[in-house]
């Protein structure tokens, strides 16, 4: 009974966590397509839609930067792959330390565009695009080996999908409606804040989600140490997993 009440307590920890990293999602994609000459570093399909129609001069799209938010994003996932493909799924100290990597990245790209206005097709503003990317490309893989059902923290679009298709209207009977709910409302949420931000200065939505990030991972850490301590036997059984 216990382990299964902590075994809930922690799943319940990580929903709210990857719902956190949706809403910074929202502000990140904000500043990118707003700030940074209509690219998303998170939003993958986004990019791709607009790579598409630029190809062809719609509207006067950008080409580069949403090519090189693409590739970058994919080499966060890479290496966010890597990392964790020994571990088993759940929150560990690389999960830790890859989405503390992520929060350490934005702090520093805010801090750049603190001491350089965001230009279209300036190197700088290119390169920022391009760490932004990473940044996410590692958040999403990590939060895919955490496996918290319907939240991925950078897209919504299978989430409504499930939302609507497993709704009472649909013929289901609503399994997970709120966590659906609420990562469509908090990626909503967070674009808000972001374009609200840019108002102000773009870095300022980059610093948000440095924090929150960085938040999202020490609370992390230090949840799986205090249920490591309650149950040492969970800590060894992931001790062996890690080394098969």
């Amino acid at each position: 009974m216990l382990k299964r009440l902590k075994a809930a307590e922690q799943a319940r920890l990580h929903l709210i966590l990857m719902l956190v990293l949706t809403f910074s999602t929202g502000v990140i994609d904000a500043v990118g397509y707003l700030g940074l000459d209509r690219v998303f570093t998170g939003n993958m399909t986004g990019n791709v839609v607009i790579l598409g129609m630029a190809l062809i001069g719609a509207d006067h799209l950008p080409v580069v930067g949403p090519s090189i938010a693409l590739a970058c994003f994919m080499l966060g996932a890479v290496i966010a792959g890597r990392a964790l493909r020994p571990e088993a799924a759940g929150w560990s100290r690389r999960t830790t330390a890859l989405l503390t990597a992520v929060g350490v990245t934005m702090a520093a790209v805010a801090v750049v565009l603190f001491f350089h206005a965001p230009h279209a097709g300036d190197p700088v503003t290119l390169a920022i695009t391009g760490a932004l990317a990473v940044a996410m490309g590692i958040q999403a893989a990590t939060a895919r080996h955490l496996s918290v059902k319907d939240v991925t923290t950078v897209v919504v679009t299978s989430t409504l999908t499930g939302l609507a298709a497993d709704s009472r209207f649909g013929g289901g009977k609503g399994a997970h409606a709120g966590r659906r709910f609420g990562a469509v409302v908090l990626i909503l949420a967070g674009a808000t804040v972001g374009a609200a931000l840019l108002h102000v200065h773009p870095g300022y939505g980059v610093l948000l989600t440095a924090l929150l990030t960085t938040g999202v991972a020490l609370t992390g850490g230090i949840a799986r140490h205090q249920i490591l301590d309650g149950n040492p036997a969970i800590g060894e059984s992931a001790t062996v997993a890690s080394h098969r």
